[in-house]
């Protein structure tokens, strides 16, 4: 038959369709047991979050473009989501681990985020969304490397170590809930910890003696990469080394102008990238100090982590007072200084090979304004809440994705102001509406007495100006339009404004939030919903097979059964389904060709 001819050619096309379906970007797959165990960081015994037994959690080591799987088992006595703090989720905000795109997981219930770490570098974390539960642990490291064929801006380091900062309380997460619900503060943490332990016993009389620290072992003449993250809990803690510089590189997935620190003050959410060099004569060992700003220092001493850097040829213990934190308390401007001088490496290759500096966000014309205003929490309907421009936010019981999914009608309102409202404050589940691939400036004035955080999910915006004041339109000509930092949290000073530049080409539903947890949980927060409004397009990823469903939806959510499932074994069954598929449809042309 004169067929036989083209049938090595169509062996060999869907030959070639096989390798490809199959020659995807790598899997990496992370198996989590999230569940209480006792522990006492402070010399308390209390209940924290462990992951796998293990408080924080493990590391999440991967490399640009790979396909990340985690299958969460919750072993908790409450619902759960993990969120990714400044992972993109590119097209994909199924998997952001927050209430307006998830139902939680709950108790017993295993649930597998599978997402694909497109287009990113550098250094990030995870932490548990719900419920103040961030306050117990469950909260790990987040590294995304380069890709071999993209150029970093510094030597191959000779080691790469993550620290977790964070202030802590001895109380249960649960008794810091109770007591925001019952309208009260929580008052002055009982200390900070470092990777999830108390401070190296420093002084006899602040720190008991007991009390499990960290150490890093390191080589004299070796240069090592730090990650520094606080997860805490509204503490903004000013990191330091000892008698070692601190050389900035990255922070949030942005590759910085490198410049030397003694001190670097990190708010809460903030994530940055040192290089050490151990160039000391190793007398002794070196303190790692966490401590806290904008506080009263003398009352606050006690809010003080302390780690220990040990060289090899280190002669004795470390001993002596703390390395001095910066004495600005009548130089407000000093931080700010310190925080605008952290500015793009435009010349440098991020996770693709053209300079980051290419975009030009200083050319593009802004299509939405919002000023964003927060002030100290207030009472509304009798409850105490914070608020972001008048409106306190609350979760609906269906989720903003999920309900748009289904068009669910009546979850949220569009109705975010541009402007802060003038009347009585309100509690409304009220969304930014987000014009796709529009250019949107934020404003963000911080009313309160106590510095704010702000992170943003789903995007790097553009930090391009902070002073002390009321913004107004001639602060426009303070902005950096040339290298203004690209990062996914960022501080807001007491009395200040911080603005922002964001590009709105992820479609989704974006969580914009305070990362201090106390004002978060209280209602100061919003989303932003970015819809392509061309038909059957393809910006944003299908809902997952294996979406929960709660609220309105609850009654299409599918009995599941009580024990622990493999990540691996799930998506690689998928895999090997596909592959069964494809390769009796070759079997099947061969038939029909023979």
């Amino acid at each position: 038959m004169a067929s036989f001819r083209f049938f090595p050619l169509i062996l060999l096309c869907i030959s070639s369709f096989l390798c490809l379906c199959l020659a995807e970007d790598p899997f990496v797959f992370y198996d989590w047991e999230v569940s209480y165990i006792t522990a006492a960081p402070l010399g308390v015994k209390q209940q924290v979050i462990a992951i796998n037994g293990k408080f924080p959690g493990p590391t999440v080591n991967v490399t640009t473009n790979n396909n990340v799987v985690v299958n969460v088992l919750n072993s908790l006595d409450e619902d759960l989501l993990i969120t990714w703090d400044g992972v993109q989720q590119r097209r994909n905000s199924w998997q952001d681990g927050v209430l307006g795109t998830n139902c939680p997981i709950p108790v017993d219930y295993n649930w597998t985020y599978q997402f694909q770490v497109k287009d990113q570098i550098g250094s990030f974390f995870y932490f548990p969304s719900l419920n103040f539960q961030r306050a117990a642990g469950g909260y790990g490291g987040f590294i995304i490397n380069n890709r071999p064929v993209i150029p970093v801006p510094f030597g191959t380091p000779d080691g790469d170590y993550t620290i977790l900062i964070g202030d802590w309380y001895n109380r249960n997460h649960t008794d810091l809930r109770k007591a925001l619900n019952a309208g009260k503060d929580l008052g002055m943490p009982d200390g900070v910890l470092i990777n999830g332990k108390g401070p190296y016993r420093y002084n006899t009389t602040l720190v008991p003696d007991g009390i499990d620290y960290e150490t890093w072992n390191v080589h004299p003449g070796k240069t090592y990469r730090i990650r520094v993250h606080n997860v805490g809990i509204s503490t903004t803690l000013n990191f330091r080394i000892q008698n070692h510089n601190l050389l900035l590189v990255e922070t949030e997935g942005s590759y910085t102008v490198q410049q030397n620190y003694t001190n670097l003050d990190i708010s809460v959410g903030q994530s940055y990238s040192f290089l050490v060099t151990m160039d000391q004569n190793a007398s002794s060992d070196y303190y790692i100090v966490a401590s806290a700003r904008f506080v009263n220092e003398s009352l606050w001493k006690r809010v003080t982590g302390v780690a220990i850097l040990h060289y090899s040829n280190s002669k004795g213990k470390a001993s002596g007072p703390l390395p001095d934190s910066p004495n600005d308390f009548f130089d407000k401007t000093y931080s700010m200084n310190q925080a605008r001088s952290i500015r793009w490496n435009v010349s440098a290759s991020g996770a693709r090979p053209n300079p980051q500096g290419s975009f030009r966000y200083g050319t593009i014309n802004v299509t939405d304004i919002y000023v964003l205003k927060n002030k100290p929490p207030i009472t509304i309907n009798g409850k105490r809440r914070t608020t972001l421009s008048g409106i306190s936010y609350v979760n609906p019981s269906t989720p903003i994705r999920l309900a748009d999914q289904y068009n669910v009608k009546g979850v949220y309102k569009l109705d975010f102001p541009n402007r802060p409202l003038t009347g009585p404050s309100l509690m409304e589940s009220s969304v930014i509406n987000g014009t796709y691939r529009g250019f949107m400036e934020v404003i963000l004035q911080n009313n309160h007495t106590t510095i704010q955080s702000y992170h943003m999910d789903g995007y790097a915006f553009f930090v391009v100006g902070m002073d002390y004041g009321e913004w107004t339109e001639n602060s426009r000509g303070t902005y950096n339009k040339w290298d203004g930092i690209a990062r996914s949290t960022i501080q807001v000073y007491p009395g200040a404004w911080t603005a922002i530049l964001v590009s709105l080409d992820n479609v989704g539903v974006w969580n914009l939030r305070t990362e201090n947890l106390d004002s978060w949980y209280l209602g100061q927060e919003t989303y932003v919903r970015i819809v392509n409004p061309e038909a059957n397009n393809k910006t944003e990823l299908p809902i997952p097979d294996n979406a929960l469903y709660c609220g309105a939806l609850k009654s299409m959510q599918k009995a599941q059964h009580h024990k622990k499932k493999n990540a691996a074994s799930s998506i690689t069954s998928r895999r090997w389904n596909v592959f069964f598929t494809l390769q009796m449809f070759l079997f099947a042309v061969i038939f029909i060709f023979h």
